[in-house]
């Protein structure tokens, strides 16, 4: 690849790598209960036009889009704070947030009328705060909170540095109510159990959660169903998993509790089948066995017969609804595109109607703007990235077979793509393996969209483990990480190389996490490729087992601990075959990550 990298060396890349922190991108969008609001958070562009690690939250009337939105905030309209996670009250006219306007770098929980103001602070915590969200008679608000936290929550943050004295302490989010009338906070769940997600019940009696005891980073892959009172903060669990659980929502008749369910490799990378469960505990029933397709958020129809979902199917989103008495998948939009309500997955903000819903939409031709309206209809609301432009070639979905899979990825083109000439390839391994390469605009990290601008094609194969095919696709790398999966990449690889002007002595290989544990894996496997980036991967699962802080997650993929079943890691793990390399690689770890040491 020497004539590409000098090529590169010659012009500069600030025009391709400029444009893209630029961009305006948003955190979370929400819509008011009455849809006639939507509220956003947006993140803040500092000096030289890249992000400044703040954000700001503004409200648009939804009968109004051609008025400017109004900014909410705890500070000066002028300063810029970190201002996030957004929750209207049932009656659409209130906004709860978290900002560190007053306590610098302390989050803390406000409201405001979005009418007339004033805003209001309620807490003054210390520790990590996230997710409010109000009672159903909008008296109290809901909020998880990590009491004296000296980081974000969360496994992908980085680590606390072990200097000084290292203290062996583990800090659990709890559930806790605010009073918003008098401000007296409870933190309600029990100090030995850490809550990822809840939802309130119907008449604000009790909650739902995904709950476990122990490391809140570790555990979350044996996280269990429990019932909290929001009276006396009593547990209950009703239900304990084989696999994963996520997104639990409470239905509008009580009756039921509707979650999603499957195999699922970091927390917040939703993907499975959509179970429903009697609201006291008992069996759940799955409603979409064989669905050929990864639920990744749910929210109940207001009749409590229908579950309204959003999909990765086959390489893109879509959003159908699912039914409880025949268990008939209806499709309502599907699109080329990226849909999100808070910037990870696939995911909406959706009114009381079920109907009415807001997005963060983007595309690898639009930038991210947000829109609302109805489902499939949106109005686009906001206009901060009209001046934005891909600087990259067009991409495609394609197809390949792959043992007995019709595999999918999709194949960015370089930019001024000219037939007649030959060009480079890189490949791109998603992380998880639980994820999927998805249509939206490229962020600034492991920015793969700057190697088409400089003249490459770009593969982004979704192989065996992924999203967007169903629970029997994504499971079939269990107990077979690296051999599967390599196949069907390389037969990705092939395909390309067959049908385009692809240069085949010069393909390369990268990705992050575990794609950086596939690109190291690959060139212990074969020549196929002439240079290859490992970023934060692993080579040795046997040794990773105990020196990460996330092992609960390796036993459903592995099928036992390192201690019961050395062999099945041994058998993934790249270190063993060390001899066999012959490609030029570079290895990139972070000094604090604790997911991938």
């Amino acid at each position: 690849m020497a004539a590409q990298n000098e090529a590169i060396t010659k012009n500069s890349l600030d025009p391709i790598i400029n444009p893209l922190f630029a961009v305006r991108h948003f955190k979370q969008v929400a819509i008011s209960p009455d849809g006639a609001r939507v509220a956003w958070v947006q993140e803040l562009i500092g000096r030289d036009d890249a992000p400044s690690g703040n954000s700001a939250i503004y409200v648009a009337d939804l009968k109004n889009l051609t008025g400017s939105p109004r900014r909410i905030t705890a500070g000066e309209e002028s300063a810029a704070h970190d201002e996030q996670d957004v929750a209207w009250s049932p009656d659409g006219m209130r906004l709860a947030f978290l900002s560190d306007a007053e306590t610098g770098g302390q989050l803390q929980l406000y409201q405001t009328n979005v009418a007339a103001g004033p805003t209001q602070r309620l807490t003054n915590l210390t520790g990590f705060l996230a997710t409010p969200r109000w009672s159903p008679d909008g008296k109290v608000i809901a909020l998880l909170f990590t009491e004296n936290a000296p980081r974000a929550a969360g496994p992908l943050e980085p680590m606390t540095p072990d200097t000084g004295v290292v203290e062996g302490h583990i800090y659990e989010q709890r559930l806790t109510t605010v009073d918003v009338a008098t401000g007296n906070v409870r933190q309600l769940s029990p100090p030995d159990l850490y809550v990822y997600e809840y939802d309130w019940s119907p008449d604000g009696k009790n909650f739902v959660a995904t709950a476990a005891h122990g490391s809140g980073d570790d555990n979350w892959y044996v996280a269990e169903l429990y019932i909290l009172s929001s009276n006396s903060g009593g547990t209950k669990s009703i239900f304990k998993p084989s696999l994963q659980v996520a997104v639990p929502r409470w239905s509008p008749d009580a009756k039921e509790i509707g979650f999603i369910g499957g195999l699922m490799s970091d927390e917040g990378s939703i993907g499975g089948d959509v179970f429903v469960i009697p609201a006291e505990g008992g069996k759940p029933r799955n409603l979409t066995p064989g669905l050929p397709a990864s639920a990744s958020s749910i929210w109940w129809q207001p009749s409590s017969k229908q579950i309204l979902i959003t999909e990765a199917r086959d390489g893109s989103p879509g959003v159908a609804n699912v039914s409880l008495e025949n268990e008939r998948v209806e499709t309502l939009w599907t699109g080329p595109e990226t849909i999100s309500d808070d910037g990870w997955g696939y995911g909406l903000s959706l009114a009381a109607d079920g109907k009415t819903s807001a997005i963060v939409r983007s595309s690898f031709e639009h930038p991210p703007e947000v829109w609302a309206g109805s489902m499939g209809a949106w109005k686009q609301v906001t206009h901060l990235n009209q001046n934005s432009s891909p600087s990259w070639g067009e991409a495609k979905s394609i197809h390949w077979s792959s043992d007995n899979f019709r595999v999918q990825g999709w194949l960015l083109y370089p930019r001024d793509y000219d037939p007649s000439k030959r060009y480079p390839m890189i490949v791109l391994v998603h992380g998880g393996p639980g994820s999927s390469f998805a249509p939206g605009w490229p962020r600034t990290f492991l920015n793969y969209s700057a190697l088409s601008s400089a003249g490459y094609f770009v593969l982004l194969p979704n192989p065996r483990g992924s999203f967007g095919e169903g629970e029997t696709f994504t499971q079939a790398n269990v107990k077979d990480f690296g051999y599967g999966d390599l196949r069907d990449i390389l037969a990705g690889v092939d395909e390309v190389v067959k049908t385009l002007p692809v240069d085949n002595n010069r393909v390369g290989i990268t990705g992050w996490s575990y794609g950086g544990f596939m690109t190291m894996w690959a060139v212990t496997q074969t020549h196929r490729f002439g240079a290859a980036v490992a970023g934060a991967g692993l080579s040795n699962w046997q040794s990773y087992y105990g020196e990460n802080d996330l092992d609960q997650w390796m036993i459903p993929f592995f099928g036992a601990s390192v201690y019961d079943d050395p062999a099945v890691y041994a058998k993934s793990s790249a270190i063993n075959y060390i001899k066999n390399v012959k490609t030029p690689t570079l290895v990139l770890v972070g000094d604090r990550d604790g997911e991938c040491p």
